[in-house]
């Protein structure tokens, strides 16, 4: 009868719980410093847990904390990194040639009216935009250094932004002339998720949350009346 021979881990040393116990009373020092500095954003502010997350951040990316902490926003309760820090961590990896943007015009200006829903007192209220624009196709791209080939991230278009309701979400940057900036900041972070992934760390960039379909989850308010409508009556005990 064969007998399975199962890898034992080695047992754990003293010198390394005494290195991972100095190395995260470090790490609490540090957030404590940077969340009591007003140069970072509030959310960092006087939170040494968000700082010491984006302190770990930082380490694995092999970047400055101060430098991840200034470009991490929160959107909707998740991190981000922004579009901006995203194609710096790109160009400053030594994998790739600065990254470059290729616009190509596919059509000549037209006008489609977008129909999108928002969330007004806990309703969905329909709205109209007439979108003016001329259709336009963006990639992201770079000469990848160990191989000398050029590397294209997914085109990115802004019939594209109109079908993902990017276009339709109130106050969106995809309505105003910043339309050429955005489209070069998604299909930069569509190529850094494809080609570089472990800078991203799966998190998307602020652009990419704020474009996202917000839902009114705001629970009604309750009268008094109707609170204690629900509770049922407690009978008194009988008489001994």
């Amino acid at each position: 009868m064969s007998q399975e021979i199962t890898p034992q881990q080695p047992p754990v040393t003293d010198v390394e719980i005494q290195r991972e116990k100095a190395a995260f009373e470090m790490l609490q020092r540090q957030a404590q410093m940077f969340s009591s500095s007003s140069l970072v954003p509030k959310e960092f502010t006087g939170n040494i847990a968000n700082c010491a997350i984006g302190i770990n951040i930082a380490k694995r990316l092999g970047a400055d904390p101060f430098m991840v902490l200034q470009n991490i926003d929160i959107i909707h309760g998740r991190p981000s990194f922004r579009a901006t820090f995203l194609i710096a961590m790109v160009n400053a990896s030594g994998r790739f040639e600065p990254l470059q943007f290729e616009m190509q015009e596919t059509a000549k200006e037209t006008s489609k009216t977008i129909t999108f829903e928002v969330w007004e007192n806990q309703k969905k209220v329909s709205r109209e935009l007439k979108y003016t624009y001329t259709p336009t196709t963006c990639i992201a791209y770079a000469k990848d250094k160990a191989s000398g080939s050029i590397i294209k991230g997914p085109p990115v278009s802004y019939d594209m932004a109109i079908t993902e309701g990017w276009v339709g979400k109130s106050g969106s940057k995809w309505q105003t002339e910043m339309r050429e900036l955005m489209i070069r900041y998604r299909a930069a972070a569509f190529f850094a998720r494809l080609y570089a992934p472990d800078i991203t760390l799966g998190m998307m960039t602020a652009e990419e949350l704020r474009d996202t379909t917000e839902r009114d989850v705001t629970p009604p308010l309750a009268t008094t009346s109707k609170l204690f409508a629900s509770v049922p009556a407690i009978a008194e005990p009988a008489p001994v």
